[in-house]
């Protein structure tokens, strides 16, 4: 993979996609063709990513450069779609990023589809699945609650608090409110750690029995709290802390 500094200076949104131009008229031509006469297999995550941008950048923009400049910043695919939109758009401009989030958005309602369809206790690697996908590659910690009806399928998936790189409000009462508007038998706590790592801390293991005394009394079940690192997955209940 190839990294250019300059590429993630603040402020190079602009730069970057012109950083990323190349004299030939279709540096992708050896990945099409692949493509076409062998299938996916044929490519790799880094060749995939190329083949897509092709359709994203401006004409004449050295694709298979972009994608090895994302995979060089964000550390693999995983966490190119996820990152955010104003971190892609500092390598590859605004209107390929725009392209890409939009990529992760319907991917996202994709593995989103099977969990209203079936409950989720019974599901935990499409779960694990999508709270990956979602939750992965932020840069920042978040708190969302997946709100679960009595089948214990979800009715929606709502971020309630944005903190910094190791910390993310969240309120107990608010948890409560929005599980009773809207009409949920049960949650699912999920938050992530930017740093990768994934043991809950002293902070998250507290909030957790506050949020499970606030819905205890409305009869509304915490199945589990899990922390999403990178690629790794903690669940609380599995450590014996729900």
């Amino acid at each position: 993979m190839v990294e250019q500094a300059d590429l993630f200076a603040t402020g190079m949104a602009e730069a970057a996609a012109l950083s990323v131009i190349a004299p030939t008229a279709d540096p992708c031509a050896e990945l099409h063709a692949r493509f076409a006469a062998h299938g996916l297999e044929a490519l790799d995550e880094g060749d995939t990513l190329a083949l897509v941008l092709s359709r994203c950048l401006r004409p004449g923009a050295n694709a298979a450069y972009a994608a090895d400049a994302l995979m060089a910043r964000f550390g693999g695919v995983a966490r190119v779609f996820g990152a955010p939109e104003p971190e892609l758009a500092r390598v590859i401009g605004r209107e390929a990023a725009r392209e890409l989030t939009l990529l992760h958005g319907l991917l996202l309602r994709l593995l989103e589809h099977p969990l209203r369809q079936r409950p989720l206790l019974g599901s935990y690697e499409a779960v694990n699945t999508y709270l990956r996908a979602r939750l992965a590659a932020l840069p920042r910690e978040v708190f969302h609650v997946l709100f679960l009806d009595k089948r214990n399928q979800l009715i929606a998936d709502e971020r309630l608090g944005v903190g910094t790189v190791d910390h993310a409000p969240v309120y107990p009462r608010e948890v409560a409110r929005r599980a009773l508007e809207l009409s949920a038998s049960a949650v699912l706590l999920v938050h992530n750690h930017p740093s990768a790592d994934p043991t809950p801390s002293r902070a998250d293991i507290d909030m957790t029995r506050l949020v499970v005394d606030a819905l205890r009394p409305l009869r509304i079940a915490v199945h589990d709290h899990v922390v999403v690192a990178s690629d790794q997955l903690v669940s609380f209940r599995a450590q014996g802390l729900i």
